[in-house]
């Protein structure tokens, strides 16, 4: 079993206003344009290799292959707006302010 490099809440602690929100304007912004265009460098393409739903969030693990997974913790309504699916090719998009660095 792998373990997640990173946990990523994405469910309203970057982002200044509700997912909602957020999703209904990517939507539309999906429609206008071909392709999306995001300021986040942290852009890890991958494949879902589960989805596991709780009462209100979910996290979806992504490997990255060479052995990396992330672990992105999203609201279960994201999950199914967005449609997820186990196989599915996905972005794990990392936006943070701090990157802490441990040693063993």
């Amino acid at each position: 079993m792998h373990s997640p490099l990173n946990v990523l809440d994405l469910g309203g602690g970057g982002y200044a206003g509700n997912e909602r929100d957020f999703l209904r304007r990517l939507k539309q912004t999906a429609r206008k344009t071909k392709a999306m265009k995001i300021s986040a460098r942290n852009k890890l393409h991958g494949t879902i290799i589960d989805i596991t739903k709780g009462a209100t969030t979910a996290h979806v693990r992504i490997d990255l292959g060479g052995g990396s997974v992330v672990t992105a913790s999203i609201t279960n309504e994201a999950v199914d707006e967005l449609k997820l699916k186990k196989g599915e090719k996905a972005y794990a998009v990392i936006k943070a302010t701090d990157v802490m660095v441990g040693l063993d």
